[in-house]
């Protein structure tokens, strides 16, 4: 074993080393490799494999400098965070071919120059280069490459160079451990590769077999993962990850967690176009590296749009590549499941409507049925919510399901089926494009609906019943607060669809899965509908991979008091809008008033309801300057408060107020309280918000108030649904054309046939 040490090291890290401690680390029991994900962010310890593609150009006659200072830059960050980090690396043979190459080159050149008298003048050849002369050559220049890259993170590197009997030989490989074990405790990050200098040429088929062999890098690093006890090997190639079948193949699937002894087929294809690993020798020093305690990643580190985080995004538990995990969960994955639920919700799709009905009605009829089961539930998860202590009292009350708000849920279900027997496949247009050709545009179901929300279990059975109407299959995400409801009202809808035998087509995603990794289904979900804080939609917002979201940022309502407005009706009106249901996100959280009502009795006992009510003022700033004693200044004129709390400011005018919501607001729901039915319709016409009232509360801007039995969500954007989505919000429609063996060229100048475009009665 060859070592060289660099020269400049952390002093003051000597001051928190000693022999006893390090002796204390090393006789620790290593733990088993991680269950999951998420608890990547736990490793300590890392090993990073850079394979040859990865540290090669494509030329294969030198290294990526870009891609390898990337990837040093993220080694670097997490060894600044106190991990403990390692690089076994290829790359010595690829910089000594390109040395070598350059030197034959100009040593033909300076021969030729001598030459020049010569008439005719040979072409330069360069020979075909021994692989160990290369690596010779190459290793002193690699390993001065990272020495440069690391200094500039103030972090210092040491080379190790190996070979097979250093691992073969007990008394060797006890001096490895050590001298890298010194290494991790000065802080400084040992380069390590195959001595390949002067190592034999590998066997064939002699990969793994009994005591593992340092064959190639992906050998070397789990051999030295499990020796060390690293907490994480991540190997680094130029594919995503294992593929159930050569990548570029129609067949071909990343597999997103490989389970140790999974009987899962797979189908190698051919090795990397540099190196004499491949994917097979990979996945067997994965599984060797797994056996021994070490999680293991195979990820992608050439793609461009990934490099720069590929390795902090591991670490961070993101879904990267392929994820080696030792202990198969007992249900299925998250993309199994979606697939079962696009299976059975095209069946679902398929039936009459009358049977989907029957479904939602049934389900109607559980929830009353079954409520002592659904309470019991519900009062587990409120009494582990108050133990916890972390919820607010809005979240609380969310939280809370009672027999009369299952009562609520099953009248609207019953509204819901009703209108499911005339809304999928009713025919919106008809058009005679010509004799015999006629086209039809039909409602269909959107396809697979990814639902997340909060502590929100009463969502479950309204979403659920709208996808069922609609025809569309499901996949609901529900906050671990309502874990025991959202349990026994699942269990509820997979029995109500028994009834037609689409059982699986509403899904509950139970896995460790982020968030941020289900946005990233893009080729299995068609829309992403989240139901939550407004945190938590710009969350999802955010991490949507190109799929549609249904939803609104923020609830900013604004209520506007018309000069010419009924005492009696503004107050019971912001009343109820504000401090009914404070966290809804109907509800009030700014309320404009008419500069005339400023010092009148009316503007008192505004004031007073408020205060009253226990609801905290924050004054806008031309309040705030009319005013000698006013409460506090508003931070933000476009904030959501969801709890007792609002912002009061003056306006001059119906135009000023409709200036100011477009401005601050949020195109939620928006509402004039006046007497005056002209100022009102210019109010209602020229504000532009999904929902728009007059004299009546923000509140029944609410799917079950509006008639649609229940919503997914209230949308604020530009779409075709607005506001409340029902039961029509989550349909789409397609094209029917039915002739005679007509062509287009039916149609040309020389043809028989002349287009019509007559609309036909639906």
């Amino acid at each position: 074993m060859l070592l060289h040490k660099c020269s400049k090291i952390p002093t003051q890290r000597f001051q928190f080393l000693s022999k006893h401690l390090k002796q204390e680390y090393n006789n620790l029991v290593h733990a088993s490799s991680f269950a999951h994900r998420s608890e990547l962010r736990k490793a300590k310890r890392i090993v990073v494999k850079l394979g040859s593609a990865v540290v090669t150009r494509g030329d294969e006659c030198g290294l990526a400098l870009g891609r390898l200072a990337s990837i040093v830059e993220q080694v670097a960050m997490l060894q600044n965070q106190g991990r403990e980090m390692m690089i076994v690396t290829s790359g010595a043979v690829a910089f000594g071919k390109q040395r070598l190459r350059h030197e034959i080159l100009l040593s033909q050149s300076v021969r030729q120059a001598l030459h020049s008298g010569n008439s005719q003048h040979k072409e330069m050849s360069v020979p075909v280069l021994d692989a160990r002369a290369c690596a010779a050559a190459g290793q002193s220049g690699l390993m001065a490459l990272y020495e440069a890259m690391f200094t500039q993170y103030s972090i210092c590197t040491a080379q190790v160079l190996v070979t097979n009997l250093d691992f073969q030989n007990d008394k060797k490989r006890q001096n490895l451990n050590s001298t890298v074990q010194e290494l991790l405790c000065m802080n400084i990050v040992p380069i390590i590769n195959t001595n390949d200098a002067v190592v034999a040429p590998p066997e064939p088929n002699s990969d793994l077999q009994g005591v593992i062999s340092i064959k190639d890098n992906d050998s070397l690093a789990a051999r030295l993962a499990v020796e060390m006890k690293a907490d994480l090997l991540i190997a680094l190639s130029d594919v995503e990850g294992l593929h159930s079948s050569p990548p570029g193949t129609d067949d071909a699937k990343l597999i997103d967690i490989f389970y140790l002894g999974d009987q899962q087929s797979i189908t190698y294809g051919t090795k990397s176009r540099v190196g004499i690993g491949g994917m097979e020798a990979k996945v067997k020093a994965a599984l060797w590296a797994l056996e021994g305690g070490t999680s293991v990643i195979i990820a992608n580190g050439t793609n461009p749009k990934v490099t720069g985080q590929v390795i902090t995004d591991i670490v961070e538990g993101k879904k990267v590549g392929t994820f080696f995990s030792e202990i198969k969960p007992a249900g299925p994955s998250v993309e199994e499941q979606t697939i079962m639920a696009r299976n059975s919700g095209r069946i679902l799709a398929s039936l009459k409507p009358a049977q989907r009905s029957e479904i939602v009605f049934h389900l109607a009829e559980l929830l009353t049925k079954r409520k002592d089961e659904i309470l019991a539930a519900n009062k587990l998860d409120m009494e582990n919510a108050v133990r916890a202590g972390h919820l607010p009292s809005a979240m609380l009350k969310r939280l809370s399901l009672s027999s009369s708000k299952l009562n609520s849920l099953a009248k609207g279900m019953h509204q819901i089926a009703v209108a499911a027997q005339d809304q999928v496949g009713r025919v919106v247009r008809r058009t005679r494009v010509a004799q015999s050709l006629e086209l039809e545009q039909v409602t269909v179901p959107i396809g697979v609906l990814l639902v997340i929300f909060e502590a929100w279990p009463d969502c479950l059975p309204q979403v659920s019943s709208l996808a069922i109407a609609s025809g569309n299959a499901l996949l609901l995400k529900g906050g671990k607060e309502a874990a025991n409801t959202n349990h026994v009202l699942h269990q509820l809808t997979q029995e109500a669809l028994s009834l037609q035998g689409v059982r699986k087509a509403v899904q509950m995603v139970n896995t460790h899965e982020e968030v941020e990794d289900l946005c990233r289904l893009d080729k299995m979900i068609d829309l992403i509908i989240p139901r939550g804080s407004s945190q938590l939609v710009q969350d999802i917002q955010r991490a949507a991979n190109g799929i549609p979201v249904l939803g609104h940022s923020e609830g900013i309502c604004h209520i506007y008091v018309d000069s010419d407005a009924s005492v009696d009706k503004v107050i019971k009106i912001v009343r109820d809008s504000k401090c009914d249901y404070p966290a809804a996100c109907n509800a009030m959280e700014t309320l404009l008033i008419h500069r005339d009502i400023l010092r009148t009795p009316m503007f008192d006992q505004i004031i007073e309801m408020l205060r009253s009510e226990r609801v905290k003022i924050h004054s806008g700033p031309r309040l705030a300057s009319f005013m000698t004693f006013c409460p506090s200044v508003a931070r933000s004129l476009r904030k959501e408060y969801g709890d007792l709390e609002c912002c009061l400011e003056v306006v001059d005018s119906v135009l000023e107020a409709v200036e100011h919501i477009h401005k601050y607001g949020s195109s939620h729901t928006d509402v004039i309280i006046t007497e005056n039915k002209e100022t009102a319709e210019q109010f209602l016409q020229q504000l532009d918000s999904a929902c728009v009232f007059w004299n009546t509360s923000s509140r029944f801007a609410d799917g079950y108030r509006f008639g649609l039995g229940a919503e997914v969500g209230i949308s604020t954007a530009h779409i075709h649904a607005r506001g409340p989505v029902g039961l029509e919000g989550l349909l789409t429609t397609k094209w029917i054309l039915r002739g005679d063996g007509h062509t287009v060229a039916d149609f040309s100048e020389s043809g028989s046939m002349e287009y019509l475009h007559e609309n036909l009665p639906v």
